[in-house]
């Protein structure tokens, strides 16, 4: 008999209750136990990837192997789908552009041997008009531009750069066809001659500075070399200008008077009114800038339009090797005309007393015309002044219609 058999219903009942609750306390309890801790794992997990997502950032990878790590716990990895490959793309040959091969740029033109030399002195307008030239010969195999201004020369301060000593020297050294000058445009000051200051506008700059302009023009043509003596543009300044204007007419009287040549370039940077312009027409005719913000300077189509003024004179005076494209005919390269090599053989003369100037009596064909005994209406009209009668019914017959006589009636 078991023991509890002998034991009260209220006491068996109670210790069955006990043991119930006791299995659901332990149930729970390890529920409990099972959905905590991986919570908590999960938890460090996460702060792990978080602190490795911003640390990395800004420590770098080895910060986070150093450091404390939480616990690995290996998870499902999610797989990853292939993507398909993307579709390639199909060109339509008849409306896509066609594909335009690079532009190759054309090889500079080699100057030959014995290339003429263009040699360009003085201030910074020359060395742009040096800039112009350059590109106005550029195709040019028989000629070289030999740009050598200085930017802050001029002919008033010989202590700075004197013209008067390095002209010589660069004519000995480049022994060039022709000499371009443009110079002036920093002259605007004071002069220090032997016996005294001169300052400008007075007489007494006026007597020095053209014996200057005289004795440098004379280096050149002193040597036989033709001299071009470019005048200055128009100014922004006012005073400026005015003072332009006064400077080439010196020039142009001392530079001819030695048999140098004067080129006028006013109106290329001037209106119609002879007002100074910062845009106008270039070589091409179109309209661009020609002269900088300060009212000095040239632009670079400015600086071609300058040589364009310049260019003219120079080719005339280099002759034909200063143009590639003119060629000079002679015995060996004259073109096939188709003459015989006899043309005696080949003429037949004409009599002057022949009345006909045909060399004969016949016709083309070498036959005669045709024999006819009437006279054609030409000849009755022309010879005779006969004209024959209208057709009846044509708007030029005068002729009166002819009255029809009345039939007779028949008297019985």
């Amino acid at each position: 008999m078991p023991a509890d058999a002998e034991l009260p219903m209220t006491e068996k009942t109670d210790r069955t209750r006990k043991i119930r609750w006791l299995v659901l306390a332990l149930t729970a309890a390890s529920l409990c136990l099972g959905a905590i801790a991986p919570v908590h794992v999960a938890e460090a997990q996460e702060q792990r990837y978080q602190r490795r997502s911003i640390l990395d950032f800004f420590l770098g990878r080895r910060y986070l192997d150093d450091g404390p790590q939480a616990p690995d716990i290996q998870q499902p990895r999610r797989q990853q789908r292939k993507r398909p490959p993307a579709p390639k793309a199909i060109v339509n040959t008849r409306t896509a552009p066609p594909v335009r091969a690079p532009v190759q740029e054309e090889p500079p033109v080699q100057k030959l041997g014995d290339a003429r030399t263009i040699l360009i002195v003085g201030d910074f307008l020359a060395s742009g008009l040096g800039d112009g030239l350059t590109a106005a010969f550029e195709t040019s195999p028989g000629v070289v531009v030999e740009a050598r201004g200085n930017v802050s020369s001029g002919l008033v301060r010989d202590d700075y750069y004197d013209w008067a000593e390095q002209l010589p020297k660069m004519i000995d050294e480049l022994k060039p066809a022709m000499v371009v000058v443009m110079i002036g445009a920093n002259d605007r000051q004071q002069m220090v001659t032997d016996t005294a200051k001169e300052k400008f506008r007075t007489d007494g700059w006026f007597t020095e500075y053209r014996r200057r302009v005289l004795s440098f023009g004379k280096e050149v043509t002193g040597r036989k070399i033709p001299l071009l003596w470019v005048g200055l543009p128009a100014f922004e300044s006012n005073s400026m200008t005015v003072d332009a204007v006064q400077m080439n007419q010196l020039y142009r009287n001392q530079v001819e008077s030695i048999g140098g040549e004067f080129v006028d370039i006013w109106d290329g940077f001037v209106d119609e009114n002879g007002n100074f312009i910062v845009t106008g027409s270039d070589v091409n005719g179109q309209q661009v800038r020609l002269r900088t913000s300060d009212g000095i300077n040239l632009t670079q189509a400015g600086r071609r339009k300058l040589a364009f003024y310049v260019e003219k004179p120079a080719r005339r005076l280099l002759g034909t090797q200063a143009s590639p494209d003119l060629v000079r005919l002679d015995s060996s390269n004259l073109p096939g005309l188709g003459l015989p090599a006899n043309p005696v053989e080949h003429t037949v003369p004409i009599s002057l007393s022949d009345p006909n100037l045909d060399g004969g009596a016949e016709l083309l064909g070498a036959r005669p015309p045709p024999m006819t005994l009437t006279r054609s209406p030409r000849d009755l009209l022309v010879e005779q002044g006969e004209m024959t009668p209208a057709p009846p019914g044509r708007v030029d017959d005068y002729r009166l219609p002819v009255a029809k006589a009345p039939a007779e009636v028949s008297v019985k």
